[in-house]
């Protein structure tokens, strides 16, 4: 399959927030006001870099990634890119787009000059967690957090 990877454009970010939100829910990963945040795809691409997966027939998938100064940053630090919101649509699942955003990001990271990228997953996001494991992320214990209670997040990072 051959897809590209770029900045979404302002009359997508309702289809992003939506593809988003539909990604998380098909796990049952949707939680609270979370849908609210996912959803919010204009807001991201404002306040961080929302990133997109798209070929022919749409868009595939979606990450969202945070410089340094983006208020969408959870456990960054001031040296270290963060990305999140890695949703990828049920029809594109097992083609390498949650692989290919993942790398863009890590990519970001290099092009700002960061030492590190760093990101959080739910616990029982194991696909996730695969992706990231196989592109060289290791876990990151001590940052490991709860947003809210139940929500466990595993912190991953990968040195540049």
């Amino acid at each position: 399959m051959t897809f590209e990877i770029r900045l979404a454009v302002p009359p997508e970010y309702d289809a992003v927030g939506e593809l988003t939100v539909e990604a998380y829910s098909h796990d049952g990963f949707v939680r609270g006001q979370y849908a609210m945040t996912l959803r919010a795809a204009a807001d991201r691409a404002a306040k961080a870099e929302l990133w997109v997966a798209a070929d022919a027939t749409g868009l595939l998938g979606t990450a969202t990634y945070c410089p340094v100064d983006s208020v969408y940053r959870e456990i960054g630090l001031a040296d270290e890119g963060e990305f999140r919101m890695l949703g990828v649509a049920g029809r594109a699942r097992g083609l390498g787009v949650g692989t290919a955003l993942t790398q863009r990001c890590i990519e970001r990271s290099r092009e700002q000059g960061l030492r590190r990228v760093v990101l959080s997953s739910a616990t029982y996001m194991t696909a996730a967690h695969r992706i990231y494991e196989r592109l060289g992320f290791t876990r990151l214990p001590e940052r490991d957090w709860a947003p809210i209670p139940g929500v466990d997040l595993f912190a991953f990072s990968m040195d540049l």
